[in-house]
């Protein structure tokens, strides 16, 4: 039987994303940002990176620019090498009723909003820089179908 004779399967369906990861430069200055001024529980952190919990079954991995380019051994197994470079973008989800809460904490603690933005289903975004200049949303129901 040859491979053009064989029915794919459907996909199984994905549950969610379970974490996003950001590159930085200096780790102490991120989680002065993410640790406290964003006020996420740090879980681990190393020199190599930190990590975050974001909301149920939601991490953020912040790793030190650099550190991650080779395969790290684990006694669990092996994770491939990874890396990026330049600002990358993602976005926390807020509720609604705390926008208005959250621009003014930015704002009291120095973080310049880059862009706000009202969606066509309601929703509505703020943007703002982390201290390696990646862009961070929080945004509210309704920027998305599913959201």
């Amino acid at each position: 039987m040859s491979d053009t004779n064989v029915e794919k399967a459907a996909a199984p369906k994905i549950e969610g994303i379970l974490e996003t990861a950001v590159y930085v430069a200096d780790l102490a200055a991120a989680h002065t940002f993410y640790g406290e001024t964003l006020g996420l529980e740090r879980m681990t952190g190393t020199s190599r990176m930190m990590t975050y919990a974001v909301g149920p079954s939601e991490v953020l991995l912040v790793f030190h620019r650099g550190d991650t380019l080779e395969d790290t051994k684990t006694a669990g197994g092996m994770i491939p090498g990874h890396h990026s470079e330049g600002p990358a973008h993602f976005a926390f989800r807020i509720a609604t009723d705390t926008y208005g809460k959250w621009k003014r904490h930015l704002q009291a603690n120095d973080i310049a909003i880059l862009s706000e933005v009202s969606w066509p289903r309601g929703g509505r975004s703020l943007y703002f820089r982390d201290p390696d200049g990646n862009v961070v949303e929080l945004a509210t129901r309704g920027l998305w179908p599913n959201f």
